[in-house]
């Protein structure tokens, strides 16, 4: 049959097949598959995806997705020394669609996007499935004996070594064609002007082909493997000539329609609602990183950070009427959400008077700093003794320490109303840490409220809004009024719960 014609049979088909599709409100699978990496090659593992399903009835339910796109690439992607960050990010964008259309696992049809699967895989939460674990479970169950394989592969999958990669060489002996066997024989049947990948599926392009198969099955392969999805298009014709190929399309077609493939753990991400206020954040992020046991880079924790300062001022909207931040706050949580954050941490106090009116419509779980506070007095301090707040009036006055601390069996004592005062002046005063300034003024304000507290009969001082610990730093041995206290810092004891959630430094979900 012409090329041309089979162009249109196979175009005409696959159109049918594809709306086809099983209404996704009944599927119990869906598969996403990436085309547009080489035409010929991925609608060939569409059609076969397709028909498998269709072969095993209405009961499958699996629905297969196609996405296209265009992109600009190389003249020819299968070059030793080609460029793949647009296809990398090609890839990327559309798997990361395909996570907010809910699909449950990805199909690549494409051996090069497989060299870079791991960092692919290292950003994303859906799963991959991946062609060359296909193949070895393929190769595994179904070839004997000494097992040499002809690769047939593009230069850049070769120079990459992806099935030096999956196919270890105390059970594989890998077999490449010559030199000049690849660059005219395979190279030139896949992106020559009469080359697969053009269409053309018959003709010079199989002759080119099998040239370089005889060539490997002459040097002792018992199989030949492609190592491009276009080659498995032409299989039939070189198996017509004889040629003992492997159809690794049609494999992982199967492999995919079967169910295999897994995600990749990904890296933990702790997100943060930061600008509430700016500097707490930055002291909140430094505290994460110094309480991680990392000794490079990669094993520190991912942050994410929605850093919003026009959110509404939460003890103004408590105590003053002022803008509610509920909104503000469930949006920044929102976008954390959306940007694959596996928990979320409020470097504010006053904002966990509204927590619980959003954390019922977040998908993943909001660490409460003050219940976390509270629950560490409990542990390290036992529940009898008198724990001093210093807050903002906000905070304060909605009471959410004061019922957590009731939780805990912890008894709450807070300033009176001068004191109360000064708390925040060092705050909010023109001297103050939310004006920027870390000053003596600032800190004397702190220690007469502490020293106050001291004399009212606290053992434990909570530093009770995120600002205040820049003015004074957590520690077990403070001497106030005469007397050996405690002063703890939330932000401290939020830091380290998010690092063990995490698996202590870069672990993963």
């Amino acid at each position: 049959m012409p090329a041309s014609i089979w162009g249109v049979l196979y175009d005409s088909e696959v159109n049918q097949l594809q709306n086809i599709r099983s209404d996704s409100t009944i599927c119990k699978r869906s598969l996403g598959v990436i085309g547009g990496l080489g035409a010929i090659g991925s609608v060939d593992i569409f059609y076969k995806l397709v028909k498998l399903v269709a072969a095993r009835g209405e009961g499958e339910n699996l629905d297969v997705i196609f996405e296209q796109h265009p992109f600009e690439e190389e003249p020819t992607p299968g070059a030793e020394n080609a460029r793949t960050t647009a296809r990398m990010l090609y890839v990327f964008d559309l798997i990361r669609q395909f996570e907010q259309r809910k699909v449950d696992a990805v199909v690549i049809p494409c051996f090069i996007s497989h060299t870079f699967l791991d960092e692919i895989k290292a950003e994303v939460g859906l799963p991959i499935i991946s062609m060359m674990e296909a193949l070895r479970t393929h190769l595994s169950r179904r070839i004997p004996g000494e097992r040499k394989l002809g690769i047939l592969t593009t230069d850049y999958v070769r120079k990459n070594a992806l099935f030096e990669k999956f196919l270890p060489s105390d059970e594989y002996s890998l077999l490449y064609p010559s030199a000049h066997a690849q660059e005219h024989g395979v190279m030139k049947g896949i992106y020559g002007p009469s080359g697969v990948r053009r269409g053309h599926v018959q003709g010079m392009a199989v002759d080119l082909l099998f040239q370089a198969c005889e060539e490997l099955l002459a040097a002792g392969a018992q199989v030949i493997v492609p190592g491009a999805t276009e080659i498995s298009v032409v299989c039939d014709a070189l198996r017509e000539r004889g040629v003992p190929i492997l159809d690794v399309n049609q494999i992982y077609a199967q492999f995919a329609v079967d169910g295999h493939g897994t995600a990749k753990a990904r890296a933990f991400k702790v997100g943060i609602v930061g600008g509430v206020g700016p500097a707490a954040t930055v002291d909140f992020m430094n505290k994460i990183i110094s309480q991680t046991p990392g000794k490079r880079d990669q094993d520190h924790i991912k942050l994410v950070v929605e850093h919003n300062p026009q959110i509404p001022d939460r003890t103004e909207n408590l105590v003053a009427h002022g803008a509610d931040p509920t909104v503000a706050l469930y949006s920044a949580c929102k976008r954390l959400e959306s940007n694959d954050a596996d928990i979320i941490a409020i470097p504010c106090n006053t904002a966990h008077a509204y927590v619980e009116r959003i954390q019922s419509y977040l998908a993943i779980p909001i660490v409460n700093m003050l219940y976390e506070t509270m629950s560490h007095i409990r542990r390290r301090y036992g529940d009898d003794r008198i724990v001093g707040l210093l807050a903002t009036t906000g905070t304060v006055s909605s009471r959410v320490y004061h019922d957590v601390a009731a939780k805990e069996n912890v008894s709450i004592i807070v300033p009176d109303g001068h004191h109360q005062q000064k708390v925040m002046t060092s705050i909010y005063g023109p001297s103050g840490v939310k004006a920027g300034f870390i000053s003596e003024t600032a800190r004397r304000d702190l220690l007469d409220a502490m020293e106050h507290l001291v004399e009212r009969g606290a053992e434990i001082i909570v530093l009770g809004c995120t600002e205040l610990p820049l003015l004074q730093p957590q520690t077990d041995e403070a001497w106030i009024a005469g007397k050996e206290i405690t002063i703890l810092d939330p932000t401290a004891i939020l830091a380290k719960r998010c690092v063990e959630l995490s698996g202590a430094g870069g672990g993963d979900r």
